[in-house]
């Protein structure tokens, strides 16, 4: 995909994650929709993944460490053709496979996720199994911002950088807010760039929302031979949703009638826009 198809694909990705919210009354929708730039990045255009074919032993790894704003990673799956589409009728709803954490009875999921903090240790291991394996797949993985209050998280970058796993790329989606509130005034963890350089990290900062910057980012990983990538996404929470941008109370608000509509009436303005934009015709 060209960089205007991801955008357009980013921007129908968001409504299907709105509608699904709705559809379940249930979803954590700020994360979802501030991490759906860098996950169509990563899935469209960056990682070697094969949905016939989800255990292909060469395939990359991504572990969702925010396990919690998978709704984003559950409709790109589904769009790619690793489950039927259908099957996002039942998020979050009794006896589905596609509950509010990721789950790796679905295909395309390599590890049960959302008790945060884990999620890197889980991608060290995978990374430091390709080594020695002297196998080439890469391993990212998605963190929260307010997930940098765990200890584990330091834990793992510790072990990543000593055994010099280039291989690996953690990414932070840096939306600045968490449950309750500023992630500065609920734990500080600023300055993230020093403190993760400070563990021996090569650590790139990218806006999350430019498409453009997030596939260069992200297909020259390693950029620096014997050192894991940290990129810093520095994301807006709700992304794509004016009136929900950058409000805590929108982490896991379901949208109504009335702002599901108007989220997606916006949405639908932007898609239009790119396709003006990208010379596309209007499908």
């Amino acid at each position: 995909m060209d960089m205007t198809d991801l955008k357009i694909k980013a921007t129908r990705i968001r409504m299907d994650v709105l509608r699904m919210i709705h559809r379940a009354k249930a979803g954590h929708t700020g994360g979802s929709l501030s991490n759906t730039d860098i996950l169509t990045a990563l899935y469209y255009r960056v990682m070697r993944i094969n949905p016939a074919n989800p255990k292909w032993p060469d395939r990359d790894r991504f572990i969702a460490s925010k396990g919690h704003a998978v709704e984003s990673l559950w409709c790109i799956l589904a769009d790619l053709g690793f489950f039927p589409k259908e099957e996002l009728d039942t998020f979050c709803q009794f006896g589905t496979r596609l509950i509010g954490h990721p789950n790796n009875k679905v295909p395309g999921i390599e590890m049960n996720t959302g008790a945060l903090g884990h999620g890197l240790s889980i991608a060290v291991g995978m990374a430091l199994a390709a080594k020695r394996d002297g196998k080439g797949y890469r391993v990212f993985c998605l963190m929260g911002d307010g997930e940098q209050a765990e200890g584990s998280v330091w834990e793992a970058a510790m072990a990543g950088a000593h055994y010099g796993l280039d291989n690996l790329v953690g990414i932070i989606d840096r939306n600045g807010l968490q449950i309750s509130g500023s992630t500065e005034d609920v734990m500080a963890i600023e300055p993230l760039d020093t403190k993760w350089k400070a563990f021996g990290w090569h650590v790139v900062a990218v806006d999350g929302h430019d498409m453009d910057a997030l596939v260069k980012v992200l297909e020259s990983a390693p950029e620096v031979p014997g050192k894991p990538t940290l990129v810093l996404a520095r994301t807006v929470k709700a992304r794509g949703v004016s009136f929900a941008e950058n409000i805590p109370g929108w982490h896991h608000h379901v949208p109504n009638d009335e702002e599901l509509q108007r989220a997606l009436a916006e949405l639908a303005a932007y898609e239009a826009q790119l396709k003006r934009e990208g010379g596309r015709a209007e499908a």
